[in-house]
């Protein structure tokens, strides 16, 4: 099976099975069936798509209920490290981290449940992120934490002077400050 469990509850990394030949390759990004199969019944309604450049930090993002949402996220071009926090209150895994590196070559996807906060550096000269969502975007439901929160000690694998960050994230709070609805249920 291309589903590969992780320590954190519901967090999933899709390794899909690639087709090469001459031509070049095929494999199928999502099959809502095989996804189903696997346990995740999420119906995504919205896909987002950002280009950025070599040290840009995005995140680390999320929504709150009612609109929390649950993210299936792919790099088309470069590579990232994907960054999420598990932010449920009660979860085995609160307040920890899971990174992975996530490219075109690589073609793997992280699924990300509701009540996690998620970012991503970019390892690459240029790199095109498309993630699927299953809530659409909520204004006033968007919370988030500092990049760079000295309790999380996020290593984003861009050296310091390199980092790109926009202001709204810079002015994020830390993770101690943030808002946060989220419980764990077993």
């Amino acid at each position: 099976m291309p589903f590969n469990t992780t320590a954190f509850p519901g967090l999933i990394v899709f390794d899909p099975h690639i087709m090469k030949d001459d031509r070049g390759f095929f494999f199928e990004a999502y099959n809502a069936l095989t996804f189903r199969a696997a346990g995740i019944t999420n119906r995504f309604v919205q896909d987002n798509q950002s280009s950025s450049g070599y040290g840009v930090i995005r995140g680390l993002h999320y929504q709150l209920h009612p609109f929390a949402q649950a993210k299936l996220v792919r790099v088309l071009q470069g590579t990232i490290y994907d960054v999420v926090v598990d932010i449920r209150v009660g979860s085995p895994t609160y307040k920890k981290i899971f990174g992975i590196e996530l490219s075109a070559e690589n073609k793997k996807q992280l699924f990300i449940p509701a009540g996690y906060a998620h970012g991503f550096s970019v390892l690459s000269e240029q790199a095109e992120v498309l993630y699927k969502c299953d809530r659409f975007y909520n204004k006033k439901s968007e919370a988030g934490i500092r990049y760079n929160d000295p309790g999380l000690n996020i290593d984003w694998k861009i050296p310091g002077e390199k980092v790109i960050v926009s202001e709204k994230d810079i002015n994020l709070p830390l993770f101690a400050d943030c808002r946060n609805t989220f419980e764990f249920l077993t």
